[in-house]
């Protein structure tokens, strides 16, 4: 795409009018790549039945999004580097537009799978570049305030897309889920091209890519995500040999992968960014508090609808306060960042995390509905009141021109903490195999003790500040 008089970035950030205009296509951009990782979920019962295709196949036009997501995520990123964030964030865009068409007018399983990975190679685009174009777009001061709105929106557009699909699926086919990302994509790369920022005059080497450099980020991903969606799957049954076997396979080729980068100065997985204490300390409070929610999201249908007995649309209300929490919190969080530690914040917010996933797996046998909603609250308040904090701290401990490693690391740092958390569950409930109540307790009781220990993590930052990389630009 050609340069339409974008503005330039500066320590500062932009002017505050033109800050606005660039948010509004983050925020959307942002919204439809998120929108679109679940809105299809509900849809896949009748796209299995129209196009003449069982269960397990259908769930690839899920898993193929996600996949083509997180193995582009960190290439992406470097690419951001290297080209500029704002190239790269339109290039997803409209990769993400053209996909939803060819996903719309799909005739067979094989063709909506194609698309569907597609839409997500160009969501990763923008989810690879989004923390580091807020970074451009805020100044230092007020960084915290565009983290906050991020994790706002990426909570609200979780959970609206079983929504979303309901009211569409209520009078139209699932073709037509791809139709609104036509207008609304093209909107997006339109305003785009004149609102978000080019990079700042790079003065550093950007991170270099080979061909087995990306064969083996790509095979790590692949591996460690087949692995933890096989063992995810499998939970109720134990999960199986194969999918241990592919997330071992996983975990050696990313060792050697860890390795090579090791020996670059600007390597592609952003090892040069985990040597910063503060970065790596916040890298692994995000790893345990993704282990936390996802043990906590994936025990929580079995504990509502196979030992309490819920309706499905009871069970969906009630889960819906976790992210309602996130929504009406992560604003609040935004506004603490700087006046306090995000260290302290993070730490605060995994311990009230920690105290709501305990009080789940503590509820009575037959808890009332308020008595659910508010332990769901209590947990998702303790989220967001960490996340923002921990996603500022992960994006601004980084130089500025290493910033998309940054925002990469973000979703790989949720990969690996979902992966751990659906591994956990799978162990649980093969030594408790019985849905009676204590393997979903058991979980719930393991996600608060991950959640306490990224607190305990997170808090270690308050004294590791010292270790923070100082504003390059």
């Amino acid at each position: 795409m050609s340069v339409v008089s974008a503005p330039v970035a500066t320590e500062q950030g932009l002017p505050p009018q033109e800050r606005w205009r660039a948010m509004r296509v983050i925020i959307l951009g942002l919204t439809l790549a998120v929108l679109d990782a679940s809105i299809v979920n509900l849809a896949l019962p009748d796209i299995a039945r129209l196009l003449q295709s069982n269960a397990a196949e259908s769930v690839w036009v899920v898993n193929a999004y996600q996949l083509a997501t997180l193995v582009s995520l960190l290439p992406l990123s470097a690419l951001g580097e290297r080209l500029g964030y704002r190239r790269v964030y339109l290039a997803g865009m409209a990769l993400f537009t053209v996909a939803s068409i060819a996903a719309m007018l799909a005739n067979s399983m094989a063709a909506l799978i194609a698309a569907r990975a597609l839409q997500g190679l160009g969501a990763s685009g923008v989810m690879a570049v989004n923390a580091a174009l807020v970074r451009l777009i805020y100044p230092p001061a007020q960084l915290g305030r565009g983290m906050a709105i991020n994790s706002m929106v990426v909570a609200t557009s979780a959970m609206a897309g079983p929504t979303v699909a309901a009211a569409i699926l209520s009078f139209a086919s699932w073709h037509w889920l791809f139709v609104m990302n036509l207008p609304l994509g093209l909107l997006a790369c339109w305003q785009g091209r004149r609102a978000l920022p080019a990079n700042p005059p790079a003065s550093h080497a950007a991170a270099r890519m080979s061909a087995l450099d990306l064969v083996l980020n790509s095979a790590m991903f692949t591996l460690v995500f087949l692995g933890g969606a096989g063992l995810g799957a499998g939970a109720g049954q134990g999960g199986g040999a194969m999918a241990w076997a592919l997330l071992g396979a996983g975990l050696l080729v990313g060792a050697l992968h860890l390795w090579r980068q090791s020996r670059r100065t600007v390597p592609l997985v952003p090892v040069d960014l985990l040597r910063i204490p503060v970065f790596a300390l916040s890298m692994a409070s995000s790893v345990g508090a993704f282990c936390a929610q996802t043990l906590g999201f994936l025990s929580l249908p079995f504990l509502l609808l196979q030992v309490q007995g819920r309706s499905h649309l009871e069970a969906g209300l009630l889960i819906t306060a976790w992210p309602l929490a996130i929504m009406l919190v992560a604003p609040l969080a935004g506004r603490l960042i700087g006046r306090y530690p995000d260290g302290l914040l993070g730490g605060i917010g995994m311990v009230v995390f920690s105290a709501g996933l305990l009080a789940l797996s503590l509820m009575p046998q037959h808890p009332s509905m308020v008595d659910v909603v508010w332990r769901m609250a209590l947990a998702g308040a303790g989220f967001a009141l960490f996340q923002s904090p921990n996603n500022h701290t992960i994006v601004s401990s980084a130089p500025l021109h290493r910033s998309g490693a940054a925002s990469g690391m973000l979703g790989t740092a949720r990969l690996t903490g979902q992966t751990l958390g659906a591994v956990g569950l799978a162990a649980i409930f093969m030594l408790h195999p019985a849905h009676d109540g204590r393997a979903e307790s058991l979980a719930l009781a393991l996600g608060a003790a991950c959640a306490l220990a990224a607190g305990v993590t997170s808090s270690l930052r308050v004294r590791g500040q010292r270790g923070r990389a100082p504003e390059v630009l």
